[in-house]
């Protein structure tokens, strides 16, 4: 004779699986106490912006927010992955930071442009983020006071350097308070089939950033230069034989179906973002520090100025030559360095560097950041 299953046996009474019911009743009682401690969390953050705003400080410290995101994903055990722990903090910070005062950021619109993608993964949503039309306007907003911070577009690991930042720091004295990398995804967006794309949409960037999956995949699509991701998007909506390249949330914004996902060429596509400001973020261990100069217009003028740092064992991250608009010529430098201006080597390299400069700017210090998707 056959034994018995298991469940069946006297005295093997096995639970069964919880329902539906209890289950969201459980997330209903944790959901009372989060709303209960977020709010807790946001009073204490609220007293303490009251406490700096009487002396004097600025109620936004980078560094600290980046601490907590970091302390988040440390004490996390999953599941949820760390880019969405981070997104939870960052929007608690944000809307917590906003008790205080609705920080401004200009950045270059419109919305669901890789610019805004980068404000929100900055300041979160809980700020008066405001698009503007051209890369000198941020500056503008920021050098008026009518925006605490601007966002601008540095370098791109595809394209190289963005020559409007570059010019704009040239006329505007305002600082580098902070960086944002952003992983750059292109999304092929429209509302027709692959196949019967005759036009595509996008910014000049993305469509030098696309041109080798284009060539393939749509060799007969013509490209079509206009001002913005977000602008391709809204073509793309009109005209039924159209596509841009956008971001994905440019395709949500418009109603658009995603025709190709990820199609830029360089898979490790990352635009860094200057956060301009007249903020000078404290020293982390992390730091590095961005200087504009201009030396003499001879021979071995920037050797003598690049052995400066070499002197110092200063390692630089990042240099960029640009001319100067004027009769006689010439050339400033854009340098990044690792380390705070504060820090004893590299106050000593910049003295040293102004001895051999015809003019020397330090844009500011921040701490160095990771790339976000």
């Amino acid at each position: 004779m056959s034994k018995a299953p298991a469940a069946q046996q006297p005295g093997n009474s096995a639970s069964p699986p919880p329902s539906i019911p209890a289950l969201r009743a459980q997330i209903d009682r944790i959901d009372r106490q989060l709303v209960e401690l977020m709010n807790e969390r946001a009073r204490l953050a609220h007293a303490i912006g009251k406490i700096k705003d009487a002396n004097g400080q600025c109620t936004y410290d980078p560094v600290r927010e980046e601490e907590v995101l970091a302390r988040a994903v440390e004490l996390s055990s999953g599941p949820l992955a760390n880019g969405a722990l981070k997104n939870v903090f960052r929007e608690l910070i944000s809307g917590s930071r906003a008790l205080e005062r609705r920080v401004r950021v200009a950045y270059l619109g419109p919305e669901h442009t890789f610019s805004h993608l980068a404000a929100i993964n900055r300041f979160g949503q809980s700020v008066e983020l405001m698009p503007v039309a051209s890369i000198s306007a941020v500056f503008e907003e920021v050098h008026r006071q009518d925006a605490d911070f601007g966002l601008v577009p540095l370098e791109n690991s595809t394209d190289g350097r963005i020559v409007d930042t570059l010019d704009s720091f040239t006329r505007f004295p305002v600082k580098i308070c902070g960086e944002v990398q952003l992983r750059i995804h292109h999304y092929l967006l429209g509302q027709c089939e692959r196949g019967a794309v005759r036009e595509v949409y996008s910014k000049p960037q993305p469509l030098s950033q696309c041109r080798n999956w284009l060539a393939r995949h749509l060799p007969s699509a013509r490209p079509v230069e206009v001002a913005s991701t977000a602008a391709a998007a809204q073509l793309a909506r009109e005209n039924p034989h159209a596509a841009a390249i956008a971001s994905r949330q440019a395709g949500v914004a418009y109603g658009l179906n995603v025709l190709a996902e990820k199609i830029e060429d360089n898979p490790g596509n990352i635009t860094r973002f200057a956060v301009i400001g007249e903020q000078e973020p404290r020293k982390t261990g992390r730091d590095k520090t961005a200087l504009m100069f201009e030396i003499e217009h001879r021979p071995g003028a920037l050797a003598d100025a690049m052995n400066i740092f070499k002197r110092a064992r200063l390692n630089l991250t990042w240099i960029e030559s640009f001319p100067i608009s004027r009769p006689e010529g010439g050339y400033l430098f854009f340098a990044e360095l690792e380390g705070h201006r504060q820090e004893l080597r590299v106050r000593r390299a910049c003295e040293n560097l102004g001895k051999k400069s015809v003019r020397l700017v330090v844009l500011g210090s921040y701490a160095r950041s990771e790339p976000a998707e």
